[in-house]
């Protein structure tokens, strides 16, 4: 439980400096990573065709679910931060 709260101290020291970290998970780090969407043609072996066949592959962004919480600090203060649905669902933090 340490570890997210000195993760918390630093993203709150970095907001304090004016450093706005938007769309990043303030207990995990998660971030929008970069992927593709991959799109096939043709009917499968298994239904009677001869194969699927990539015929393109679309950059896309796979964007975390964050939520803007009220986080309580291991310093007492409150202070709103986005965090990540799966972090909530786990614990790591305290609401206030």
């Amino acid at each position: 439980m340490n570890d997210e709260f000195f993760n918390l101290v630093r993203i709150h020291s970095l907001q304090q400096n004016n450093q706005l970290m938007s769309r990043i998970c303030a207990i995990t780090g998660k971030r929008p990573r970069v992927g593709g969407r991959i799109i096939h043609k043709g009917v499968s072996k298994k239904a009677g065709g001869i194969g699927l066949q990539l015929v393109k592959v679309n950059k896309r962004k796979f964007r975390p679910n964050l939520q803007r919480v009220r986080v309580k600090l291991p310093s007492g203060e409150v202070k709103r931060l986005w965090v990540s649905a799966k972090a909530i669902k786990a614990g790591k933090i305290e609401k206030a």
